[in-house]
């Protein structure tokens, strides 16, 4: 494939995907999304997702591996990576008063790497921060009251990896933070003498824009002949975030303005936590692979722009952490077809970052996943299918089921080659 042609599909993709991801309300359907800034999201691709969403450690000349940046430096000087993913969620939840069934999906990230020299490569990408979405009701003295949300908060990013010398790589990811936060709640009340309703309306709109900052290291160690062990860690400091938070009350009932119940500049107001992670791996002959992460986040004390009348203080942050584990076959690297399909298997525990009236929210999954070759090309169709659990403990409040097809194209070409007969 020409090199124009490359460019070309490249631009076209971003000039799309970018949009649709600016215009998307929510990619997320969780009535937990509620409270703090939603549903954190992971940072991996669709084959890392098949794996139990791992990477710190992975590092390969045929993935994009944003996790951490330090394995950008692990490509081939004469290759282009492009991939792009998407998703389709079903949540099955289930609480005392009812049982309900919702779907989204749409564009997970998308990502492109080219090399700069033998010890240098650059990558650039669109990636999901946290999302916020649901929608339920509840009763009342007098009435009902009808909660939603959507928004999201993504991320662009410009990176850089580099091999100073065998074994060891470094690399920074640096990207700017944008997007939308729409809590509604809505109030109707039914006056007993009259039997008229009235409806008031609680909005909550959080808008950021900041960067961001991801270090990463990575070590390869051969412990025998065929036989590698790598470590990489990963570091995101804290920050203060910009934006505003906006606060209104409005009576849709009736023709009056308005009333603003606050206008807070984020900045002094809010925060996002250190991130730590950590993993290790472990590579034979490129055909198993195999690797366990722990991330950490101390979210206990971290700021948050409260407004009044939204329930914040029936939310606080807890410190996070995640453990993930996956492992990767691969029969043979030529051969017939079925033989060069990569198969996954993963799965991980965490502990999420919001409380919900003194109850932590506990998460795990399995996962599965297969990386389907194209024919005569190094492109790959990554598949994963992922089941996951969310539930508060000890109450048990509200239980969340959740069921994720991830399809990803991890478009893999030649970005030149010299010629060598002249």
């Amino acid at each position: 494939m020409k090199i124009s042609n490359i460019i070309s599909a490249t631009l076209l993709a971003l000039a799309i995907a970018a949009p649709a991801a600016l215009r998307a309300e929510s990619n997320t359907i969780s009535p937990y999304s509620r409270f703090g800034y939603g549903i954190l999201a992971p940072r991996s691709n669709s084959m890392q997702k098949g794996m139990g969403g791992v990477g710190y450690a992975m590092r390969s000349g045929r993935e994009i591996n944003f996790m951490n940046p330090a394995s950008y430096a692990a490509m081939d000087s004469l290759t282009f990576l492009f991939d792009m993913g998407v998703d389709i969620k079903s949540l099955h939840t289930t609480d005392e008063a009812e049982k309900g069934n919702n779907f989204t999906g749409g564009l997970d990230y998308i990502t492109m790497q080219v090399p700069l020299a033998r010890w240098i490569s650059a990558s650039a990408g669109l990636a999901p921060v946290s999302s916020v979405g649901y929608r339920f009701g509840d009763k009342i003295t007098d009435g009902q009251t009808a909660h939603n949300g959507n928004g999201d908060i993504n991320e662009v990013f410009l990176g850089i990896g580099v091999k100073p010398f065998r074994g060891f790589t470094a690399g920074v990811n640096i990207g700017y933070i944008f997007g939308t936060l729409v809590n509604s709640d809505y109030i109707y009340q039914t006056n007993e003498e009259t039997g008229v309703t009235s409806t008031s309306l609680f909005e909550r709109e959080t808008e950021v824009r900041d960067y961001s900052i991801r270090i990463g290291l990575q070590y390869g160690l051969p412990i025998a002949k065929d036989h590698e062990l790598t470590v990489g860690l990963v570091y995101e400091p804290s920050k203060s975030l910009r934006g505003h938070a906006r606060g209104i009350k409005y009576d849709v009932n009736a023709e009056t303005e308005p009333q603003y119940l606050a206008d807070i500049k984020l900045k002094d107001h809010a925060s996002l936590p250190d991130l730590w992670g950590a993993g290790i791996s472990y590579q034979w002959q490129k055909r198993i692979l195999a690797e366990v992460d722990f991330t950490y986040q101390p979210w206990k004390g971290v700021k948050y722009a409260t407004i009044p009348d939204f329930g914040d203080a029936t939310s606080q942050f807890a410190d996070s952490w995640r453990i993930g584990a996956g492992v990767q076959f691969t029969n043979r690297q030529r051969g017939p077809w079925i033989q060069r399909v990569n198969w996954r298997l993963g799965g991980y525990y965490s502990r999420d970052y919001i409380t919900v009236r003194g109850n932590n929210i506990r998460e795990y999954g399995a996962t599965i996943g297969f990386g389907l070759p194209a024919p005569s090309s190094k492109t790959v169709v990554n598949l994963s299918l992922e089941y996951r659990n969310r539930q508060a403990t000890p109450a048990a409040l509200v239980k969340e089921d959740y069921f994720i097809v991830t399809l990803g194209v991890n478009f893999n070409e030649l970005w030149f080659w010299r010629n060598k007969i002249k």
